[in-house]
């Protein structure tokens, strides 16, 4: 058999037939009932988007800017607070609040762009994931809405003061929650059939006083109808208009009926419904005269301005809402709900007990049922709340993502034709023309990424599959189509730059979601063989387009790694030379073991994959002599440093550049180990493997191989690094003053605090890397992220991977001082749990009752409305682990789901 860690072939929940989540997760597999039509798909920000941009110099954070989303019609999509809508993205709902002290009504989440954050985009908002099942069937989130008057502009402007090297300056900053002078707001979904959505809210006053709150939950049409564009497949404009005093219908051409009821408030009173359409307010924006009366910013006029015209009085439009005035208590709550019903599922008595509080209690205890068999029982409650988190937070990221490049570029038949200087821009090239998204996708994180990014979704595929099999699987295979695989093979990257390079982990993503969903022998191969004849055109791309000395030494540019480096990997270098990246060789080697890997997978059922097993057998150890300058004059390891660098490279002349970074651990990534006794059973691949390690002896000194037994008893490893390499690399990356964290492996040595790499001044430039351990102190790439010292969950994830791999050809015939310098000498796969308890340290209440990731923020620790909330940061500062970059990237930091998997089963 192949050998891997037996952590990855997991029993998935699934295989539990009687869970009620369980069969509405089949009946949707097999199409028998669209569970999955309605869902959390709205993102959280349209505005300021790529796809929203039509100006001539692609600045899309100025174009629309938050100010102008109350009263703009968006194009390609919609945005809200808390809210839902179906697949495509038809008809959303969403919530406003309005603490009678804003401008504006609270619809939307705020934050800064990339040009207001003194350190990039960042969401300025308190909200949580709290619970989701697969299928949406049941679904909660938390809003924290402040009752004194929100401070957009203080925000803005203290933030626009301070330097790159100062701290963010945060809501909580500001003094709003002080006194708990707050409101919580939940919003919970449950469905009673996959068209009948019961919806709750609770409003909880946390202040010290009485207080008031109007509270719109809203229901509107996202506006298909002004453009003129035909691939949404309708044509005729939507409506809604009301037909009882708490019922409204909504009629669309594809959608069909929906009825939205409303219950009566505290006050035992039917609400009030306000009528308006989503239509831009030309003449607030732009001074000319509106196509309609009622505009989508009518309830902002209507409730802060007492604009009593601003709402259609015949009670009909294409967005509605009734409006509640609620007031509470100190302590106490109140409770809204609404029910949206699809014209089969009407019921009479939409809000009896029995019909509504029933259901949703049933839902709640059906999801808490299933992630009690998803998640391992060995989890400690506080591990649990953990891993439950994650899970919702990568459900809730799931967001309906629209983006069609010809239209983009050329404009709607309605609209103004786009500025000429648009095909000389962003995403302008003839290779992405053929890009046709409109699909609900996993995103990073639906505010300050809402847009996919390519390998972060691979990443967010492997804990999906555990919850979700079927939508990991077509969410890997959605990428390798034809609406997103470039004709020449690339995959997109993301919609700022959708022709950068993110590092090839798809296959990594495709390989574990089958191998975890499913038993050896019983596992989804079609998904595996559709998945791996495209990454064959992926991977041709890679060797054409990154090789391009044929060399075996490869570049790769960004690789998604932002600023870790010297230089701008996304550009051509300021001078005439070629970078050779440790990583981008690396990586390809890593793609080279995946390949392979699954190539073996086929081979025990289709002989026809031996062949192509063999190329990328002898592929790898092509790669890794290159890197390891074992046959040639060109390389990537330092034998003085012990060590895997970058070069820069000028004809004949190799100049390493030694910064000690994640660029140099990527290496220890690439290993496979195979079974003697599994080769011989595939005798093809067996003859050529023979030959070669006759035949190409200044290859095969990359494979190694270890006796477990009798004369033929024993397996291969191929990697990278050799043994002695591999502990030199390990002796820098567990030193506590280079990589080793308490919270993990630093993405660049702690050696670069004292000793930054200084290179050389280029046109005044001067070229260098320090250790920064927070947010970034540089503009490079934006300054959105940092690779220069914090900890990055999926890059720990992979390197406690590659351990346990070493460890299996190993075993205790190795073992490594860990920490370096401490003594205790133990085996690679107890490093690889050591790794593990670390990083999830990072969630976890310490002593004091802190989580690292929330830094010193009392709140989390000491109050209880506050204390059970865990963020899934970007990427987590090392030294404190405080949680840094996007607040919500739940995406691949619900890594720690795994992590947490790996401890409970190895206690």
């Amino acid at each position: 058999m192949l050998k891997q860690p037996s952590k990855y072939q997991t029993t998935i929940v699934l295989e539990n037939k009687n869970l009620a989540e369980t069969k509405r997760l089949e009946e949707d597999a097999k199409q028998k009932k669209n569970w999955k039509r309605w869902g959390p798909y709205l993102s959280e920000r349209q505005w300021a988007t790529v796809r929203e941009d039509y100006s001539f110099d692609g600045a899309c954070w100025e174009y629309f800017p938050h100010d102008h989303a109350q009263s703009r019609a968006y194009r390609w999509g919609e945005d809200g607070l808390l809210g839902i809508t179906d697949q495509e993205c038809r008809l959303c709902f969403g919530l406003a609040l309005w603490n009678e002290k804003d401008p504006i009504l609270k619809e939307r989440l705020f934050g800064l762009t990339g040009n207001e954050g003194n350190h990039g985009e960042d969401v300025k908002e308190c909200y949580y994931y709290l619970d989701s099942t697969p299928t949406h069937s049941y679904m909660k989130a938390l809003y924290k809405y402040p009752q004194n008057e929100y401070p957009y502009s203080w925000l803005v402007d203290e933030n626009r003061k301070r330097s790159r090297q100062e701290p963010e300056f945060e809501l909580c900053d500001t003094g709003v929650f002080n006194d708990s002078r707050y409101w919580d707001i939940c919003a919970e979904y449950a469905k009673n059939t996959p068209d009948d959505i019961l919806i709750r809210i609770t409003v909880t006053n946390r202040g010290p006083d009485t207080a008031r709150l109007h509270v719109l939950p809203t229901l509107w049409f996202r506006n298909t109808w002004i453009w003129g564009c035909k691939h949404e497949g309708c044509t005729k404009k939507a409506s809604i208009i009301q037909k009882t005093q708490d019922t409204v219908e909504c009629q669309h051409e594809t959608l069909g009926k929906v009825s939205f009821i409303v219950d009566v408030g505290p006050e035992k009173k039917t609400p009030e419904l306000l009528f308006t359409e989503n239509e831009t307010n030309n003449k607030h924006l732009y001074g000319v005269d509106n196509y309609t009366t009622f505009t989508k910013d009518a309830f902002h006029r209507y409730i802060i301005h007492g604009e009593r015209d601003a709402v259609n009085p015949e009670k009909k439009g294409t967005k509605v809402a009734p409006h509640y005035l609620l007031v509470v208590p100190s302590g106490e709550e109140r409770v809204l709900q609404c029910r949206l019903m699809a014209e089969g599922d009407v019921v009479t008595e939409p809000f009896a007990e029995r019909n509504f509080g029933a259901v949703v209690q049933k839902r709640q205890e059906e999801a808490n049922e299933f992630y009690q068999v998803a998640m391992p029982s060995g989890l400690t409650p506080e591990e649990t709340e953990v891993s439950r988190q994650s899970y919702a937070g990568l459900l809730w990221s799931k967001q309906f993502y629209h983006y069609i490049i010809k239209d983009w570029l050329t404009g709607d038949p309605e609209m103004p034709t786009p500025p000429t200087e648009r095909f000389n821009g962003r995403n302008s090239a003839a290779g992405w023309r053929h890009l046709f998204n409109r699909d609900v996708v996993s995103m990073p994180d639906k505010w300050e990424y809402p847009w996919y990014a390519t390998w972060d979704l691979a990443f967010h595929m492997i804990p999906m599959s555990v919850i979700d099999p079927q939508f990991a699987k077509d969410q890997l295979i959605l990428f390798l189509q034809e609406t997103y695989l470039a004709p020449n093979g690339q995959m997109p990257a993301y919609e700022f730059a959708l022709g950068d390079v993110n590092p090839p982990v798809h296959a990594l993503a495709c390989l574990l979601v089958y191998e975890m969903t499913g038993h050896p022998g019983d596992r989804d191969d079609n998904f595996l063989r559709v998945c791996f004849r495209k990454l064959l055109i992926n991977f041709t791309w890679w060797v054409n387009r990154k090789d391009p000395s044929d060399t075996n030494i490869f570049g790769g540019g960004f690789l998604g790694l932002d600023n870790i480096g010297i230089f701008d990997r996304s550009q051509n270098l300021p001078f005439n030379e070629v970078l050779l990246q440790a990583d981008g060789t690396a990586w390809m080697a890593f793609y080279c073991i995946l390949m392979l890997k699954i190539a073996l997978i086929l081979a025990e059922k289709d002989d026809t994959y031996q062949d192509i097993a063999c190329k990328f057998f002898e592929h790898f150890t092509q790669i890794s002599d290159a890197i390891n300058k074992m046959s040639s004059g060109l390389g990537l390891w330092d034998q003085q440093d012990g060590f895997y660098y970058d070069h820069l490279n000028a004809g004949t002349n190799s100049e390493p550049l030694r910064v000690r970074s994640m660029v140099g651990l990527v290496p220890l990534m690439a290993c496979l180990v195979l079974d003697n006794k599994f080769i011989k059973t595939l005798p093809v691949l067996k003859k050529r493997v023979e030959w070669f390690m006759q035949n190409r002896k200044d290859l095969a000194s990359q494979v190694s191989f270890m006796n477990t037994g009798g004369e033929s008893d024993f397996n291969y490893l191929l990697a990278i690094p050799t043994k002695d390499q591999l502990i030199r690399v390990l002796s820098r990356m567990l030193d506590e003053e280079e990589f080793l964290s308490p919270y993990g492996i630093r993405s660049l040595s702690k050696f670069h605090e004292k000793n930054p790499y200084n290179w050389k001044e280029v046109n005044g430039q001067v070229y260098s890397v320090q250790y920064v351990p927070g947010e970034s102190d540089t503009t490079m790439f934006g300054g959105n992220s940092n690779w220069r010292g914090p900890i990055w969950l999926c890059m720990n994830y992979l390197l406690i991977g590659g351990l346990e791999l070493y460890d299996r050809f190993y075993g205790d015939s190795l073992t490594i001082e860990c920490p370096t310098r401490s003594g205790n000498h133990i085996r690679l796969r107890d490093v690889a749990l050591e790794l593990s308890r670390r990083v999830v340290s990072l969630f976890l209440p310490n002593k004091d009752g802190r989580r690292p990731c929330h830094g010193d923020d009392e709140r989390y620790a000491s109050d209880p409305h506050w204390s059970d909330l865990v963020l899934f940061y970007e990427y987590f500062h090392p030294e404190t682990g405080r949680g840094c970059g996007a607040s919500h990237q739940t995406g691949w930091t619900a890594l720690v789901s795994r992590l947490l998997f790996k401890l409970a089963m190895n206690r």
